[in-house]
């Protein structure tokens, strides 16, 4: 029972009921009072038309007959006879007994029909609370119903549109919202958990084959070289896994980082010869385009992201190559190459961790598919914009664009949030 008293529902009844009885009750009341003004008159002249009334000018009626005058007022100086004012006391009596039957009458009635009212608005009141709230209902029981095992569940509330409607909808797309982070979360521990146990599988079954009996030096030597190429790629796979997880926490530290500066040393870095392609035939050439860019943000975080995009753009470039980078004064770092020719429903997905244009191969310097999703994070970690497009036949490839904030804005999101 006080659940019932402190639900929504009999509040809005309490509400709907008493302004449904307000407004009989007002409704009533007005009716009285505008009729007792004039009900008297009313009455009075109604009585008088039907009462035998003395004729005022002396003329006996005739015997046997009953005579009917209308009220009318006495000429100036004629005094009412001594018949007439019994006649206007007998017509007052009766105008006034009348009136008061009629006035008791209406107020019995009106009271009970206030009652019958008053009944029925409650009634409705309740019903109507109920049909309004029951969008409520079924938002809340969807809710308290909700786990990772039925987030595919919708409300898809049928109805015209309004607040209410609205507000399925809303919840509707946080639960798309939350069901895509949740499969994400999912998809990378699984992933994860692949990619760390591809390693560990490797290590293991070299050391148990490989190392079995009484191996020469030679096959040691090999065995050696292969578990350290194996803990190499362990060590890198979890340097970005801490990476990725680094950057979606946001920055720690914001300064002011000369972009272009930056993607120089990064490109020096890379391409040692200058990426004039002399170095190798296979290897590709370098066009830098770098305008004057100062940014804020983390520095070490922005070398990760150029040395993501660069990375992504050699080891996925083809031979002879080209690979084209440049920083533009309205705050866009792009980053070009060309290379197989990529679906451009394809693009999106290659943003996701774990994700590869073709099934992995195990193969030397083919990479764990994080270093785009790393870039993506950190572009979000600075509240930069990043655009991915595939590049038309004939070069092919990617072009990555990361256009950061023209300025920090304040009360932005940025800094590291505590846990």
């Amino acid at each position: 029972m006080r659940a019932v008293l402190h639900s929504e529902r009999a509040r809005l009844t309490a509400l709907y009921g008493t302004l449904l009885v307000l407004a009989g009750g007002g409704l009533v009341a007005l009716v009285n009072v505008l009729l007792r003004k004039g009900l008297g008159s009313r009455v009075s002249g109604a009585v008088t038309t039907v009462m035998p009334g003395v004729p005022i000018d002396g003329r006996d009626p005739v015997p046997g007959e009953k005579v009917f005058v209308p009220a009318r007022k006495l000429p100036p100086g004629v005094a009412p006879s001594e018949a007439q004012l019994a006649q206007w006391a007998a017509t007052k009596n009766v105008s006034r007994a009348a009136e008061q039957a009629a006035l008791h009458e209406l107020t019995v009635v009106s009271l009970v029909a206030l009652a019958l009212f008053a009944v029925l608005s409650v009634w409705l009141a309740w019903w109507m609370a109920g049909r309004v709230l029951r969008p409520v209902g079924v938002i809340t029981e969807k809710a308290r119903r909700l786990s990772g095992a039925n987030l595919h569940e919708r409300i898809a509330l049928q109805g015209p549109p309004g607040e209410l409607k609205r507000l399925a909808d809303t919840f509707d797309g946080m639960l798309d919202r939350m069901e895509g982070l949740v499969t994400a979360q999912r998809r990378f521990a699984a992933n994860a958990a692949h990619e760390l146990r591809t390693p560990v599988a490797v290590q293991r079954a070299a050391a148990e084959i490989g190392l079995a009996g009484d191996p020469d030096p030679q096959k040691v030597a090999r065995i050696r070289e292969r578990l350290i190429a194996v803990a190499d790629s362990s060590e890198h796979l979890i340097e970005s896994l801490l990476l990725l997880a680094v950057s979606e926490e946001g920055l720690e530290s914001v300064e002011p980082v000369d972009l272009a500066a930056l993607a120089e040393t990064e490109l020096a870095a890379a391409f040692p010869s200058g990426g004039s392609g002399e170095a190798s035939d296979a290897a590709p050439s370098v066009v830098r385009d770098l305008a004057p860019l100062t940014v804020s943000g983390d520095g070490t975080l922005l070398g990760h992201l150029v040395r993501n995009l660069l990375a992504n753009a050699v080891r996925h470039n083809r031979a002879g190559g080209r690979v084209f980078v440049a920083t533009t004064a309205d705050g866009v770092l792009k980053v070009s190459n060309t290379g197989p020719q990529i679906a451009a429903a394809d693009v999106p997905r290659l943003l996701e961790p774990f994700r590869r244009r073709a099934e992995r191969r195990h193969t030397a310097g083919e990479g764990a598919g994080l270093g785009l999703s790393i870039v993506a994070s950190i572009a979000r970690a600075h509240g930069a914009e990043l655009l991915a497009e595939a590049n038309p036949e004939p070069d092919g490839g990617l072009t990555v664009r990361v256009r950061f904030p023209a300025a920090p804005g304040p009360g932005r999101a940025g800094v590291r949030r505590d846990r």
